[in-house]
């Protein structure tokens, strides 16, 4: 499911998802984790990157993995 405020996290900008009042502050962390490792493919994958540890509660339906 994704909403009108929802991003694609692996194609969206870091000013994108920090556009993103839920991400906002994580848009750098974001991209330079899915530059390193590659693509997300899974909510819980967001709680690889350091600064989203134990926080992506509540971004289903704001991101999406296409």
């Amino acid at each position: 499911m994704s909403g009108p405020d929802s991003i694609d996290v692996n194609v969206a900008t870091a000013d994108e998802i920090d556009a993103l009042p839920a991400l906002k502050g994580h848009g750098f962390e974001i991209v330079r984790y899915r530059e390193e490792r590659g693509r997300f493919d899974q909510l819980r994958q967001l709680e690889e990157v350091p600064s989203l540890a134990g926080n992506v509660a509540g971004l289903d339906g704001m991101v999406r993995f296409g």
